[in-house]
């Protein structure tokens, strides 16, 4: 694994009016070296894609095939992320007023001493603060 991947980056790869050089890349590295996501990620990136589909920017047929494609990916799913809920992740949420999804993968990239992909301004912001490394490329908006 080489980075911790939050949903942010994931969903990007799912929809062309949204992908970027930079979020290809990051793809193109998830499929040469791994990555790894706190426990909440596949509810988070299936979510995404019901709400994708909700709003008709996808149908039932092409939720399903970027379901199966995500879940194929070698992403590593964090088994420690609910140990560390009570603690150290909501510490962290408290500190920068993140929610607690974000600060998951912010505990994550910081106990696993790993960059951290993601999109998200303020979550950005907090790893930055931190230290950590940071990949990809921040968006305008706070996504949650």
């Amino acid at each position: 694994m080489s980075f911790v991947l939050d949903s942010s980056v994931t969903l990007t790869w799912c929809f062309d009016d949204e992908r970027t050089a930079a979020s290809d890349s990051l793809l193109e590295r998830v499929a040469e070296s791994g990555a790894v996501a706190p426990s909440l990620w596949p509810l988070e990136v299936l979510n995404g894609l019901a709400m994708a589909e909700r709003r008709r920017r996808m149908d039932a047929d092409k939720r399903q095939r970027m379901g199966g494609f995500l879940r194929d990916l070698p992403v590593t799913i964090d088994d420690e992320t609910v140990l560390q809920a009570w603690g150290a992740t909501a510490a962290l949420a408290a500190r920068f007023q993140l929610t607690v999804y974000d600060a998951a993968y912010l505990e994550l990239a910081q106990r696993l001493q790993l960059p951290l992909a993601t999109r998200d301004q303020a979550l950005r912001a907090a790893a930055s603060s931190l230290g950590v490394v940071l990949l990809g490329e921040a968006t305008d908006a706070h996504e949650e």
